[in-house]
């Protein structure tokens, strides 16, 4: 029986950096998986998630976010829709990849507290996913944690960063909520921190959390259901 494609949902960029980020991703996740890969571009690029979708017919997709933000509650499930509802998508890959996130920290150093810097959203649900993260990377490096945004939400991450000073800690550090290089990344090297972590980039273990979720799709079908638009 012939294996359906794995399409990556990955949000566009900008940035060169970024871009390649995504596309060297895709390769790793095809290398580990043996799957057909593709990617599903939700903004900027081409082809889009939709035309992806079109191409392929049945597919199983992963969306790459690390939150449930726009994309995933509402872009998503329109571009199944809209190429006509032959596709599957499977959870986000979300706060599975904090330990990849926690080894990218590790590489700036000692530091007396961090501001996990998220890249924000206008939906209280993607917002409050990224504070629980921030409780659990806390617990984790035994530091201070404060989420920051950098848009559409707040703290931002210079105001968070602020915060953590003002609190009486020396050394802060930023660590990188993002998938990939670009604007974003950018903006957390001026916001005021002593370290910034790199984003979480082609880490093995987000390629493991996304093969995961393409063979649990192929296993467990029925258990799927394919992201919901919700307005929270």
């Amino acid at each position: 029986m012939t294996r359906p494609p794995l399409v990556l949902a990955v949000h566009g960029t900008r940035s060169a950096l970024g871009t390649r980020t995504s596309m060297e991703l895709a390769e790793a996740v095809a290398d580990a998986s043996g799957a057909d890969v593709r990617l599903g571009w939700v903004d900027i690029h081409t082809p889009t998630l939709t035309d992806t979708l079109r191409e392929l017919g049945e597919a199983i997709i992963v969306p790459a976010f690390l939150t449930s933000g726009y994309h995933v509650t509402s872009d998503i499930p329109a571009a199944i829709t809209a190429a006509g509802a032959r596709a599957t998508a499977t959870p986000l890959v979300g706060a599975d990849v904090l330990p990849a996130v926690l080894d990218r920290l590790d590489a700036v150093g000692d530091f007396d507290a961090v501001v996990l810097a998220g890249a924000g959203s206008l939906r209280s649900r993607a917002v409050a996913e990224v504070r629980a993260v921030a409780r659990t990377l806390s617990a984790s490096v035994h530091r201070p944690a404060l989420a920051g945004f950098v848009t559409a939400s707040s703290p931002s991450v210079t105001e968070a960063v602020a915060t953590l000073r003002s609190a009486g800690q020396r050394r802060v550090a930023i660590a990188s909520y993002l998938l990939a290089p670009g604007q974003f990344s950018e903006h957390l090297d001026h916001a005021g921190a002593d370290a910034v972590s790199a984003p979480i980039g082609v880490h093995p273990l987000l390629v493991e959390a996304i093969v995961e979720r393409w063979r649990t799709a192929l296993t467990e079908p029925l258990t799927l259901s394919r992201p919901k638009a919700v307005n929270d």
